[in-house]
């Protein structure tokens, strides 16, 4: 469990890292990180989101308790598979991945046995890259996922559960890497990608002149990390192609309703949308 005296790492400050190491800075405890930027740990330390950090510093990783891993999936696998071998006895690791199936289990299979690594994903974010837009207020409205195996202990479920009540996430989560992997894939990635094709659906370069919020909010995060989503669709693709499948179907449907001139039919389409966007505002 985690206590005052524990030393968070964190790898890589980008906004998820770095508004981690934020909100645990705030709240009193140890915070080092490693990120490749030297811009970026400077920053983090000038600014009192970090204590110590470095490119690369072996003592760093000796000394800590928990680390948390804020690179890209792969990246992910091949850092701690890497550098484990510096790891002191029962460290605890966890991650901000967004995509977990091809992911833990590989990270479980080349660990030693004395480290334990539970997969976690925080539901928030910004359009936005980098250390320099941290934020930790971003948890405070947000869910926050624990993808155990049977691999691990409940102890681990229990740290992630004190971790995700520190940063003062609104909801805490439980599920398996296949619900989540699933989930993931309706929820955020095929709304990704429908930001991305609506964006790409028109090259007028005076829509920015005449558009309203509906337009803005849709497209919101059509912002989007060429490289880092890429990777999760990739990665999640046995998921995402059935949610564009679906959402493809319900399109041509509201399509059909206008072609034969269903208005009823078209209505209840709103009714029922209407209803269950309200889940959402309780």
């Amino acid at each position: 469990m985690i206590n005052k005296n524990t030393r968070f790492l964190i790898i890589g400050l980008g906004l998820m890292g770095g508004s981690y190491a934020m909100g645990l800075s705030k709240k009193g405890y140890h915070v080092d990180a490693i990120d490749l930027n030297e811009l970026s740990i400077q920053y983090a330390k000038e600014h009192g989101i970090i204590q110590n950090g470095a490119t690369f510093d072996i003592q760093l990783i000796k000394n800590a308790d928990i680390i948390i891993s804020g690179l890209y999936p792969e990246a992910m696998i091949h850092w701690y598979s890497t550098y484990q071998k510096y790891f002191k006895p029962h460290t605890f690791l966890t991650d901000v991945s967004g995509i977990k199936c091809n992911v833990v289990n590989q990270v479980q299979s080349i660990l030693r046995d004395d480290i334990e690594f539970c997969a976690s994903h925080p539901m928030a974010g910004k359009e936005v890259s980098g250390v320099t837009y941290a934020d930790h207020t971003i948890f405070k409205d947000a869910n926050f996922i624990i993808t155990p195996t049977k691999s691990n202990t409940s102890q681990a479920v229990d740290t992630l559960t004190q971790f995700a009540n520190i940063l003062e996430f609104k909801n805490i989560s439980i599920l398996s890497c296949e619900e989540h992997d699933k989930m993931i894939g309706f929820v955020s990635q095929l709304t990704h990608a429908i930001a991305v094709s609506l964006m790409n659906t028109s090259d007028n370069p005076n829509l920015v002149k005449y558009t309203g919020d509906s337009f803005r909010d849709l497209t919101r995060i059509a912002k989007i990390n060429e490289n880092l989503w890429s990777e999760l669709f990739f990665l999640n693709k046995d998921n995402l192609i059935p949610e564009i499948d679906s959402f493809i179907y319900q399109i041509q449907k509201l399509k059909n309703m206008l072609e034969t001139n269903n208005k009823d039919g078209l209505k209840e389409l709103f009714i029922q949308s209407t209803i269950r966007r309200k889940r959402f505002d309780q």
